[in-house]
């Protein structure tokens, strides 16, 4: 390294206070639960290469996905035709994007003619149009999944397009909550373009243009380290997820990794092909669960950038559930995502098996809908992912109730969403034994229950595990599987993993998420541990004799 070694850090930790910084006013600024309270957003800064500098760090399901889908967004659009105080907006998966929710904020950073970088938002936009409520559909093609968004100009020379801007929300459903989302995303966007100004106002325009060199060729160095470090060979595994939501055939993931010579090549020959539904996944999509599990197995102190993406390839053949071409949908490819990072560990367990944990509750499990509001007679949209069981670890039971993998969205509060919605949640609760049993158990899942007061509404539940559950490692159990049941305490009628239904007025939606996968042989769990699950109403008596044998009967 040539550059002073105190001022590369200083440079390196000004430009990830920068998009943190955007991260912070995105999320302050912002009207929906989805955003401002569940943090479903992401923010990076590029160079004038359009190479990854810094991200701030909120939802790692984009933040590998950014590395391809601003690079690939901006130069469609075209660097020359950028000018100060712009910015694109962008959503198209056919273009480098992921789905149509996941929309971009691109502000370039233009001085004196010259792009010196760019400031980056991705945002889960509740309403993206579509034939159901939050974008998520049983679709057979992408145009019913809502508004595609080519790269175009929304602000220029910092004033929001009023054409553009009112062609987007005239195809939304709640506009103005999007609109919110949407200016806080753009005031974020600019944020991160002047904080970028002021760094380079600081330290020099040569000085900072050396350092995004040595960045990157750092990152690479000490990434490539950390994988060398792992046991090198190629590894492989397949697993299936329930459907696509159109037919009930199940869909086969196959995966194979390479590492070697500091690198990682994974290769998913052999997967079904792209099914007429939404249960695809673009190439930018599956890329980033891989970057992600990648990230996990080595030191977490290295620096995510550039450096660190260029040593994961993938191939994933054109036309499969995890390379889709147009027109078929992909707003449910985020399963199949979520669904690669627990493969990925799968295959590695033997040869790493103190590095890697059970299957995840797996799934994004989504829980779209909307409606006309009664108390404000306005059209309302409302989306929710729900936390379940995190798998069992090497030394260390799994935990209850938490996001998993590349979701890291928090929970919406009961006040807040019945304060903005009508709805009223009437369950919120840990699922007892729905554990996977094991030396360490799984973590428990969750029942969660809406009540649609005095209104129809359009439900869409978007999720899987509903007929695989999560597995165990090293003869660990399986966790159990997820449930979706209407009106529970009535009428009661199961319903699939993935459905879009109209509810009646007082309808109730019950969501049982699946929890993670047993560690290791069930006989070798402490009997304290099993005594501790039953006092603490985790696992039944009944469950505590019948799976852990002696272990539970002394606990009962």
């Amino acid at each position: 390294m040539t550059m002073d070694p105190i001022r590369f850090e200083v440079l390196r930790s000004a430009f990830v206070a920068a998009s943190d910084e955007m991260g912070e006013a995105l999320r302050r600024s912002a009207y929906s639960t989805n955003i401002k309270t569940r943090a479903d957003f992401s923010c990076a800064l590029f160079d004038s290469e359009l190479r990854l500098i810094a991200q701030s760090f909120s939802q790692p399901v984009h933040l590998a996905s950014m590395s391809r889908m601003i690079p690939t967004a901006v130069r469609r659009y075209g660097q020359d035709k950028l000018e100060p105080g712009d910015a694109l907006v962008m959503n198209h998966p056919y273009l480098g994007a992921v789905h149509l929710n996941d929309v971009a904020i691109i502000a370039p950073f233009v001085r004196d003619g010259k792009l010196l970088g760019y400031a980056a938002t991705i945002a889960h936009h509740v309403d993206i149009g579509g034939y159901a409520p939050g974008g998520y559909c049983i679709s057979t093609e992408l145009y019913q999944e809502g508004i595609i968004i080519p790269p175009v100009k929304i602000v220029s020379r910092g004033e929001i397009l009023r054409d553009t801007f009112d062609l987007i929300l005239a195809n939304l459903r709640a506009p103005k909550q999007s609109a919110g989302d949407f200016r806080a995303q753009i005031a974020a966007s600019l944020l991160g373009q002047r904080r970028m100004g002021e760094i380079i106002d600081r330290f020099g325009e040569e000085t900072v243009s050396a350092f995004y060199d040595e960045l990157i060729q750092y990152t690479e160095r000490w990434a490539r380290q950390e994988i060398s470090a792992l046991p090198e060979g190629t590894y492989e595994g397949e697993c299936l997820l329930d459907d696509d939501g159109v037919t009930d055939k199940p869909i086969r993931l196959v995966l194979q990794a390479t590492i070697k010579d500091g690198r990682v090549s994974f290769d998913l020959t052999g997967t079904d092909a792209q099914r007429p539904s939404p249960m695809n996944a673009t190439l930018t999509q599956t890329y980033s669960p891989l970057a992600y599990v990648i990230k996990c197995l080595i030191d977490s102190r290295v620096p995510t950038n550039e450096g660190f993406y260029k040593l994961i390839d993938v191939t994933a053949p054109e036309g499969t559930v995890v390379n889709a071409v147009s027109p078929v949908g992909v707003v449910g490819g985020w399963e199949v995502a979520m669904r690669l990072c627990d493969l990925s560990f799968r295959i590695f367990s033997d040869a790493m098996p103190n590095k890697v944990m059970a299957s995840t509750k797996s799934i994004n499990c989504h829980m779209a809908c909307g409606g006309l509001d009664p108390r404000t007679l306005e059209q309302y949209a409302f989306i929710e992912t729900l936390c379940g069981g995190y798998g069992a670890r090497p030394t260390k039971d799994g935990l209850d109730a938490v996001q998993s993998h590349i979701q890291n969205t928090e929970n919406s509060a009961i006040e807040e969403t019945e304060n903005n919605y009508p709805m009223r949640i009437t369950r919120y609760e840990l699922l007892p034994d729905s554990e996977g049993p094991g030396r360490y158990r799984g973590g428990l899942g969750v029942r969660r229950d809406w009540k649609f007061v005095d209104h129809e509404a359009t439900l869409t539940i978007f999720s899987d595990n509903r007929k695989f559950a999560p597995w165990g490692l090293f003869g660990g159990g399986s966790g159990a599987s997820s449930k979706y049941i209407l009106n529970p305490d009535g009428e009661a009628k199961e319903l699939p993993s993935k459905i879009t239904l109209k509810l009646k007025p007082g309808d109730v939606v019950s969501y049982r998420t699946p929890g993670g996968g047993g560690y290791g042989p069930v006989s070798e769990r402490k009997p304290e541990a099993v005594i501790e699950d039953v006092k603490l109403g985790k696992v039944t008596e009944e469950r505590a004799r019948e799976v852990y044998g002696e272990e539970g009967k002394r606990g009962c």
